[in-house]
This record gives structure tokens, sequence and C-alpha cells, in this order.
């Protein structure tokens, strides 16, 4: 089988009903199970039936989609699938890669990331802070304005997601980002797209709650990973347990490289990159990011068979 990645998304694909085809799949079934005894509440329930607001507080849909990446993936291992050469994840789904890679256990990893999503809501209330999707501008003309706008309108605003060559997400205050806005569409941004999101998520006002998950991190039991895993905060392979935590701890306030960690997984030598989450977000962005890259998802019954056949072809 072709050495191939696994990438996790972080929150935004999320969906109620998003399992459904699994059915009854016992890795899936015990997966559910243990989540659900990690965080003392029904999340198979509150992933099958919603409602969509409930699946939508960050609160939940941090720990929801960790647990439905590390679902699928332990799907994949019970069909047969080969492990992958290497795993990262993008925002939140860092924490599902070290999970898939042994570092993290599942029911330690849960209540870590909805501690995570409560520090980060808690540093920003919502409605003072914005995050919004830059398109069609490279990343350097991107941080110039928003330079321009922290500088012009005495407010925090910054690039924090560097998504694809073309697509950059800045974050800070709700009147920094709308001059961020305007600013870059003077530089000639395509577009300018608020993004739903309840905090400014990997911006430096989340130094905060970065703060309290290291104290946070401190207690938590973290092993060697027995898959390399590509960090985004500094598109490296660490091992130590130290190094890992610090990582996290500066993760959060600091921006997500998901250009370069992609490039890191291509010089590996990894031509397939597969996307273990529920939309083809990360898929796409692999794409634009590398056109020679084979990146697809596997998500379901059918994605995880037609990613096997794909991997035993190429």
């Amino acid at each position: 089988m072709t050495p191939f990645a696994f990438v996790f998304p972080g929150q935004g694909s999320q969906s109620v009903g998003m399992l459904d085809a699994w059915g009854d799949h016992p890795a899936v079934r015990a997966t559910l199970e243990e989540a659900s005894t990690a965080l003392g509440e029904d999340i198979a329930a509150l992933i099958a039936q919603g409602p969509q607001e409930q699946l939508a507080l960050t609160t939940n849909t941090q720990p929801v989609m960790l647990t439905a990446g590390i679902a699928c993936y332990r799907a994949w291992l019970a069909e047969g699938g080969a492990l992958p050469a290497a795993v990262a994840g993008h925002s939140l789904g860092e924490y599902t890669a070290l999970v898939a890679a042994g570092a993290l256990s599942l029911a330690d990893a849960l209540p870590l990331v909805r501690f995570r999503a409560q520090a980060m809501q808690d540093a920003v209330p919502v409605g003072q802070g914005a995050m919004a999707a830059i398109l069609g501008l490279d990343a350097d003309k991107v941080r110039e304005g928003c330079a321009l706008a922290a500088a012009e309108s005495g407010q925090p605003v910054e690039a924090v997601n560097f998504n694809d060559p073309k697509q950059t997400v800045i974050a800070g205050s709700k009147d920094g980002v709308a001059k961020g806005c305007e600013l870059l569409k003077g530089l000639g941004a395509k577009r300018a797209l608020p993004l739903p999101v309840s905090a400014p998520f990997h911006s430096s006002l989340m130094k905060p709650a970065a703060e309290r998950l290291k104290e946070r991190l401190a207690g938590v039991a973290i092993a060697a990973p027995q898959i390399p895993v590509v960090n985004n905060i500094d598109v490296a392979v660490v091992a130590d347990a130290q190094a890992i935590r610090d990582a996290l701890y500066r993760q959060a306030f600091g921006p997500v490289r998901w250009v370069e960690v992609v490039q890191a997984l291509r010089a590996r030598g990894l031509t397939h990159i597969l996307e273990c989450g529920p939309g083809k977000v990360l898929a796409g962005m692999v794409k634009r990011i590398d056109g020679e890259a084979v990146a697809t998802t596997v998500f379901d019954p059918a994605s995880l068979a037609e990613a096997k056949t794909l991997l035993a072809g190429a």
C-alpha cells in the first residue's frame, strides 16, 4: 500500500447525523461510548440528534469533532486500513492527530479540549472578537494589511491561519477585523468573508486562555507518539512530552501554518493525504497547496473503501 498521511480538521464542518452512515459499526460505537464516559454525557445522542445550535457551541464542537475523527480513524484500522506514515491536524485537529498517534488518550483529550474551548470563550466574550477569511491575496499582503488596520484602528487584528496560498484567516477584535477586511479588499482581496465563530482563535487575544491551558496540560499524561505528528506552530515533529505540551500551549495564541504543514508531509515523500473528517475542507486545501498531491476523505464506509482502493492501486 502506498505510504500516506492522515489529516484531521478543526471545528466548522460538524453537522447533526454526521456519523449515521456507520450504523452500528463496532469501532464507532465503542468510540462514542468511550467519549460519553469521559465527558459524562451522551455524545452519541448529541452527534446523532443535535440540535445543531448545541452542536455549534464551541464547548461541544471541539470534543465532538475529536470524537468523530477518532471514530472514523479507528473504523479505518478495524477495516484493515494501514497505519499512516504521518499525521497532522488543523487547529483543534492537532489534538485528534495526537490521539491517533498514541500520544494522548481519548479519555484525557476530550475533557482537555472542552477545557480549551471554554478558556478560549472566556478570554474574549461573544461579540467582542471576530475572524474573517481573506480570499485571493498572498499571505504577505494579508500581514501587511493587518498591520495597517491595527495601526489605523488601534485595535488588534492578525493573520492567524495560513490555509492555502490564496486563503488566510485573520482574527482580532470585532472593530480590528472589520478594518482589516476593508483595507485588505483595497489591497486586492477577492473576498473578505466573516466567519461564524464565537472567538478570535489563534490570535494574541487568546493568550489568557493559553495560560490556563498551560496549567491544565501540565497534569495531562503525554506519551511519545507512535506515528510522527507534524505540529501547527513550528511545523515540526516532536516526541518529548514537554515539547508537545509547549507546542499545544503556543498553538492556542499562535498561527496555524497549514501550508507549511502540508509541504512538510509532502517532503516526507507522502503523495497521498487522507482527510479524516466530515467535510472536504482540508482535502481541498491540500490540492490548492500542492497540485501534485492526491487528497481525498475517509468519513463513511463508502469513502473508506474508495480510499483503500486508491492506495492499493497507486
